[in-house]
């Protein structure tokens, strides 16, 4: 896996021709690596980081071979047993079993030596000190073994792997106290455009609330990112250029929305200095930009704030997970029928916001302009429409990905 960003400059060129998003997901999945360093962190702050390293076990686990039920331990063979004593969780019994004998014994327990099955409590009769276990039950039954679970020096999770509670669940069960992880990519994010107040402020004629940097900045940060938010650019090219190239200096990436076309107030593309304009055969989403500004890498989202949504959850977020040392992330999906119909471009992607009905399947949440964030609040998903469509029949399945 290549470091960094050593060949981004490379991967997005095309010529005239749009990319469909599978060759741009293609191109960047095979030709991203890892842009941060690596720390060891408490197993306690761990969660939504990012593996250096394999997880390889020092143990196996469980590490005695144990009960499965609640019953009676004993070697397998006979119908009735004498009760030697009890095995609890962290109480075993002390010694082997004699022939004939059995022990009451809890979920959990070691099986003593001597016995290789368990029998349910419910499933036996006790006359005394003696159990009768059910007859046909078979050798072997209700016996969990050691490193049944994991074995010792088994590699458990690979480097990339994601932390979540279950992966931290079971580095604990390892005794496992620190891991080593990526260190969080951070991320420098502006908006652009004169057009913009930030919320809370009074709006000049002309003016519109800046909603992309708090919904990107909520979406990053969930992924586990450092983000620096630095405000709104205005529309001045000296300012640009001067803004994205110190932010580059402190960070891995640095992100934009809007001013990416050719528009007469449009600075951001000429303050990049390894820009190449990836335009994606998508709707929305078609503006979208990557590069490099020095060592960092570079993001130009559109600036309508539905189609920057679509292009960070489909493609960017993957691409920045690379760069936090993440495998690739596919955003996950479900594959759901349509509850409408609708002619589609051929040759073009699209991502349709929709809600899913009681029937299971899915329509239009609403119109489809890329500027209408309240629909895409209101969806269950974005249903994934594949460049080889030309019209979508109630029935057609397709992939959704939830939002």
């Amino acid at each position: 896996m290549l470091s960094g960003m050593e060949r981004l400059n490379d991967c997005f060129a095309a010529g005239d021709r749009l990319l469909t998003v599978g060759e741009a997901a293609e191109r960047l999945r095979t030709r991203l690596g890892p842009a941060v360093g690596r720390e060891r962190v408490p197993l306690a702050e761990a969660r939504g980081r990012i593996l250096a390293e394999p997880l390889v076990s020092g143990l196996d686990v469980p590490g005695y071979d144990n009960a499965a039920v609640d019953g009676y331990a004993f070697a397998h063979g006979r119908a009735h047993y004498r009760i030697a004593g009890r095995a609890a969780a962290g109480r075993p019994f002390p010694h082997p079993l004699g022939p004939g004998e059995a022990v009451r014994i809890l979920t959990g327990a070691p099986v003593p030596e001597g016995a290789d099955t368990v029998a349910m409590q419910e499933d036996c009769e006790l006359d005394g000190e003696t159990v009768t276990v059910p007859a046909g039950l078979k050798a072997g039954a209700n016996y969990r073994m050691a490193g049944e679970n994991i074995r010792r020096g088994e590699a458990i999770f690979g480097a990339g792997q994601r932390l979540g509670p279950l992966q931290l669940g079971v580095a604990a069960s390892l005794g496992e106290t620190a891991l080593d992880v990526f260190r969080p990519l951070r991320v420098a994010l502006f908006s652009t455009g004169d057009e913009l107040a930030r919320p809370g402020e009074p709006l000049a004629p002309g003016q519109v609330y800046d909603s992309n940097r708090t919904m990107l900045r909520a979406f990053l940060e969930a992924d586990g990112l450092a983000v620096t938010d630095l405000g709104i650019l205005p529309d001045d090219a000296p300012s640009v250029k001067a803004a994205l190239a110190g932010a580059a200096a402190g960070h891995d990436a640095v992100m934009t929305s809007a001013g990416i076309s050719t528009g007469d107030e449009d600075h951001v593309a000429a303050a990049v200095p390894a820009l190449h304009f990836w335009r994606l055969a998508v709707k929305p989403g078609r503006p979208l930009a990557l590069g490099s500004i020095g060592n960092a890498a570079f993001v130009g989202l559109p600036g309508n704030p539905v189609a920057a949504a679509a292009c960070l959850l489909m493609l960017v977020r993957p691409m920045l997970g690379l760069l936090g040392g993440a495998g690739w992330e596919t955003p996950p999906s479900v594959l759901v029928p349509a509850g409408f119909a609708m002619k589609k471009k051929t040759g073009r992607r699209e991502w349709l916001r929709v809600r899913l009905g009681e029937d299971g399947a899915a329509r239009k949440a609403g119109p489809d302009g890329s500027a209408l964030l309240r629909v895409m609040a209101e969806a269950d998903g974005l249903l994934d429409v594949p460049e080889d469509v030309a019209a979508i029949a109630p029935g057609d399945r397709f992939p959704m990905l939830r939002l």
